[in-house]
């Protein structure tokens, strides 16, 4: 996987992104607010999700207690959060082909304002 910057919201912050077949996962990313390492994985599982109620015509039905929802199976990747900052430096020095060259750390340190 390589390390690129990147934005989540209204924050700098990097990802990782697959460049082969191979990689294990669909991407990664870090989130400066929370300080989380989010992992998707290409391991699927079926998850259940309200969703609009939709009409022939492709719009949402309301009633008297607004838009009406049907409860489906969707099958969705896995996702792994990774929150200690050694485990997450661990996981990017070992899948990423550029982490000695990407300063992804200081991302990492970064305060909010």
């Amino acid at each position: 996987m390589m390390l690129v910057k990147s934005s989540w919201q209204e924050s700098q912050t990097f990802r990782m992104i697959p460049i082969a077949e191979s990689c294990p996962y669909v991407e990664c990313i870090f989130d400066p607010g929370t300080k989380v390492f989010v992992i998707i994985s290409k391991t699927t599982k079926q998850s259940l999700h309200m969703l609009p109620k939709l009409d022939d015509y492709g719009q949402t039905i309301t009633g008297s207690k607004g838009i009406k929802q049907d409860r489906h199976k969707i099958e969705v990747f896995q996702e792994f959060y990774i929150e200690d900052a050694d485990a997450i430096k661990e996981v990017v020095e070992h899948f990423a082909i550029n982490a000695k060259k990407f300063d992804y750390k200081s991302f990492m340190t970064v305060s909010e304002k």
